[in-house]
């Protein structure tokens, strides 16, 4: 059921936000580090683990696909809601740290797709080569 997706992504936000509140109260500030970051990567954990082991029903996949699709947006949207002026007066680490973070993450799109890749991808590119620049 659709309902299934619906409650893997939701126990995987209270797990991520639990577990960045954590970080924050071990670093000593009152904020949720990468709370979000981590239900995002527990979500994509579990639910490729589940599909792997075949106890992924089609319906609760496609739950959880709907939401991680909405997921996206949300996260961006907290992501620019952050205090950045806060962040650029603390210093020239904050802005590093971002840069740093930002270039990381445009470096492993590429590497990102290529492991998604499939080789039915392939397959359907051979035999369908006029399409292959959409």
């Amino acid at each position: 059921m659709a309902i299934y997706g619906t409650a893997i992504l939701a126990g995987c936000l209270l797990t991520g936000l639990l577990i960045g509140r954590l970080l924050g109260m071990a670093m000593g500030i009152e904020a949720n580090v990468g709370g979000v970051g981590i239900a995002m990567l527990l979500l994509i954990l579990i639910s490729g683990k589940l599909r792997q082991s075949g106890k992924l029903p089609q319906a609760t996949a496609s739950g959880v696909l709907f939401w991680s699709s909405i997921y996206i947006p949300v996260v961006i949207a907290m992501a620019a809601s952050q205090n950045v002026r806060a962040a650029i007066s603390g210093g020239p680490l904050a802005i590093v740290a971002g840069t740093l973070g930002v270039i990381f993450s445009f470096a492993m799109v590429p590497t990102i797709n290529r492991l998604g890749k499939s080789n039915d991808d392939d397959a359907w590119l051979t035999k369908h080569p006029d399409t292959s620049d959409q």
